[in-house]
């Protein structure tokens, strides 16, 4: 029986990219036959990827530019933070490639499924002190990296990816990881203040609160924007660190959209979904009404995370989540503090723990068949995987967020008073228009410790989770990311996974709009889950999964 890795489809969903699955070969027949293209004639390439919606873009960042005139080449850069999921899908299936797609997010269903069909290339015998020697000694020192991006044909079709950062830096014995909760909530309490009203702890007194904010057009009232600009709370629905999820938990369930939408790993050790339990339907009954009456944006639905930004830093919005406060909030990041997980009308509050985390991915760079000069690209994403490149990739360049060395040789990051004083910008917001996003970026554990300290945001994300948000979980247990799957399993989750999201997500964004489910169209709509898209047949993949997972642990 065949076995093929498959990590976290995180990113893969949040772009939606489970149509990848479902499209065109591109190139079927064509075989990679597992030798070198020596050709070096081509120095320009064309790659397609994401960016984030807060970058100053790829084409003057000075560290792309400066990799890039190392290895002799000349990237055109066609980026985008929106519809990434569709462009890739038309691409691949109507065989208009680029020379490379990075920080797309695919499947390793989907790499071996282009790789075997031929239009992404076997990296494997590129892979060389020769030519890609940083990567090359990555691997000879960590095999399990080499075994993670490795397909069960043996190829590789995806250069490695992977942020190892958990709360073990700041002394936890569990190590959780960064992504652990994924959405910070947070409230106006300068509106609170102005209102004599508490940081709400229950779901009915944030529903007070909101009321309180629309009633008394906060926005205009506080910072002097137009009348009727307050929006009392804000998400994107079913996005990653800005969506609707974490406000679910005083109905019982946080349905964090991970290894598959809604799937969770129970105390025993059963792989269910929260999309079909009570307290789901609860959850979206009860937060109709909210919409309904104007206290949930009624552009939820359809807003980009760009125009989200603007309405936050713009100070229209009383409650709103993010990954932090400062960077979504701007100016007015002062006025605004974390809104705990409330309690439910009968007192619960069930946070869960998010599956994906620091495990090593192969879905953010695919080198495809119509680039004629591989040598010449992978030369380039090569310089990726040193320590120095791969921080400035990930946070800014020197000179810039990082300022110098401290006398035990350890990148200093700029200061918040720093930053302000030379680019009127705080560090989260210099991070964000100079970052890579999403991309080939391997930050090894050691790099905190022998190149650059962990960014202060960081420590201090790490620091709130476990002495914030932590506290309001009770049960530690999580999928794990880098389960093994069959082939017979990962066809099954290949063939039904996408109905399924797809479906729950329509259901959800209805009920929530339109009201929730009665009896008969609740009864229904688990049998069609069950039926029609495959439900019981995912459990069984992922269940048996977990079991041989936990047998070799």
């Amino acid at each position: 029986m065949n076995i093929k890795k498959m990590a976290s489809g995180a990113l893969c969903a949040a772009l939606g990219l489970g149509l990848l699955s479902g499209c065109g070969l591109g190139r079927v027949g064509s075989v990679n036959n597992g030798e070198v293209n020596m050709n070096t004639d081509q120095t320009e390439f064309h790659v397609v990827g994401d960016i984030s919606a807060l970058s100053s873009g790829y084409d003057d960042n000075p560290v792309l530019n400066e990799m890039a005139e190392a290895a002799g080449i000349k990237i055109d850069w066609e980026v985008m933070s929106d519809s990434l999921g569709e462009q890739v899908n038309i691409r691949i299936t109507g065989g208009d490639l680029p020379d490379a797609f990075q920080g797309v997010g695919f499947s390793n269903y989907d790499l071996a499924r282009y790789g075997r069909g031929g239009t992404f290339l076997d990296l494997t015998p590129y892979i060389t002190p020769e030519i890609m020697p940083n990567l090359y000694k990555i691997l000879e020192e960590n095999p399990s990296i080499k075994a993670a991006i490795t397909q069960d044909d043996g190829g590789i079709y995806g250069l490695p990816a992977a942020e190892m950062m958990g709360t073990g830096a700041i002394g936890d014995e569990k190590d959780m990881s960064i992504h652990s909760i994924q959405q910070f909530s947070m409230i106006n309490k300068r509106w609170l203040d102005d209102l004599d009203l508490p940081v709400p702890e229950t779901v009915e007194e944030l529903k007070t609160a909101l009321r309180a904010f629309k009633d008394n057009d906060m926005s205009h009232k506080i910072y002097g924007n137009d009348p009727g600009t307050t929006i009392p709370m804000t998400f994107g629905f079913d996005q990653w660190c800005w969506g609707q999820n974490i406000f679910y938990a005083p109905f019982g369930v946080t349905n964090w959209s991970d290894v598959c939408m809604d799937l969770r790993l129970t105390k025993d050790k059963q792989v269910v979904f929260d999309c079909v339990s009570d307290e789901y339907r609860d959850a979206v009954t009860y937060y109709h009404d909210w919409y309904e009456e104007g206290l949930i944006d009624l552009e939820v639905f359809s807003q980009t995370d760009t125009q989200y930004i603007a309405k936050c830093t713009q100070g229209y919005v009383g409650v709103a989540t993010w990954w932090e406060i400062a960077e979504l909030t701007g100016e007015h990041a002062e006025d605004y503090v974390y809104l705990p997980p409330l309690k439910g009308p009968d007192g619960k509050c069930t946070v869960t723990i998010k599956s994906a985390g620091s495990a090593v991915t192969s879905g953010q760079l695919s080198i495809t068949a119509d680039c004629k000069s591989p040598i010449n690209l992978l030369k380039f994403y090569d310089q990726w995987y040193t320590g120095e490149h791969v921080m400035q990739l990930q946070y800014g360049p020197i000179g810039v967020y990082f300022t110098e060395k401290d006398e035990d040789g350890m990148w200093l990051t700029i200061s918040e008073e720093e930053a302000q004083a030379k680019f009127k910008k705080s560090v989260g917001e210099l991070k964000s228009a100079y970052e890579v996003r999403n991309g080939p970026k391997l930050i090894l554990s050691d790099y905190y410790t022998d190149v650059f300290h962990m960014e202060a945001r960081a420590v201090q994300r790490l620091e709130d989770l476990e002495n914030f948000w932590f506290n309001y979980v009770d049960d530690f247990t999580r999928y794990p990311v880098d389960c093994v799957f069959t082939s017979e399993e990962l066809d099954t989750i290949d063939l039904y996974r996408t109905d399924f999201e797809n479906t729950v997500k329509e259901r959800e964004a209805l009920w929530l709009r339109d009201g929730g489910p009665d009896d008969a169209e609740w009864e229904e709509y688990k049998e069609y889950l069950s039926k029609k898209c495959g439900m019981d047949k995912l459990i069984e993949a992922y269940q048996g999964a977990y079991e041989r997972y936990a047998a070799a642990e």
